[in-house]
């Protein structure tokens, strides 16, 4: 069975998708791209566009009775590889130990033009 998660605390879906889906006590977590989810607002600059994306990844999977502690896959989609570094270091302080597996790819263009997006599966505790 799947249980289909949704929040107000990042943002709501724009397609035929949801936030997150809890399936077999994993968390499957759409791409979350940096929009204030209060606002509908993209905050300039990629420091500030991995912050927001971070603090909705984290605000999704509390809301499906997760933590960032528990995410065991990431995948990170990014404009430009010139950006990895500083994403990298804002990506770490949120996952600072037993960092869960991940892959980075360039792409050339994301959802309302943002810099990143990254996905996420973590386990149900």
């Amino acid at each position: 069975m799947k249980k289909v998660i949704s929040t107000t605390n990042a943002p709501a879906a724009i397609g035929p998708y949801s936030q997150a889906i809890e399936a077999n006590g994993l968390v499957f977590a759409s791409g979350q791209i940096p929009v204030n989810p209060a606002t509908g607002e993209i905050p300039e600059g990629i420091e500030a566009q991995a912050e927001q994306v971070m603090a909705n990844m984290k605000n999704l999977l509390e809301a499906a009775g997760t933590s960032m502690e528990n995410v065991v896959k990431t995948t990170v989609f990014i404009k430009s590889m010139d950006d990895f570094g500083t994403i990298n270091g804002i990506y770490s302080k949120y996952f600072e130990k037993d960092c869960p597996a991940r892959s980075c790819v360039e792409i050339s263009r994301l959802p309302k033009d943002v810099l990143l997006e990254m996905e996420a599966i973590a386990v149900k505790e």
